[in-house]
């Protein structure tokens, strides 16, 4: 999967739902088409919110990185 530095980095650790896809919408509105967001998370239940959020919205998610307790999404948005 592509490995391109993003435009955008949010960090919503210790926060918990729907905290993450709040802030990940917010911040992807105010991006451009093609550009990619990275969204740093605690939230355990973002292993699924996050891949459901991209399906549903359009975006593409590009990759997911775990580091212990730290989850990274990659998405590019779409439209």
């Amino acid at each position: 999967m592509s490995q391109e530095k993003p435009d955008r980095s949010v960090d919503t650790s210790g926060t918990c739902c729907p905290e993450p896809l709040i802030q990940a919408q917010r911040a992807i509105k105010a991006m451009q088409p093609g550009e990619v967001l990275e969204l740093v998370c605690t939230d355990i239940g973002s292993r699924m919110d996050i891949p459901a959020w991209c399906n549903r919205t359009g975006h593409e998610l590009l990759r997911m990185e775990e580091e212990g307790k730290t989850l990274r999404y990659y998405v590019r948005k779409r439209r």
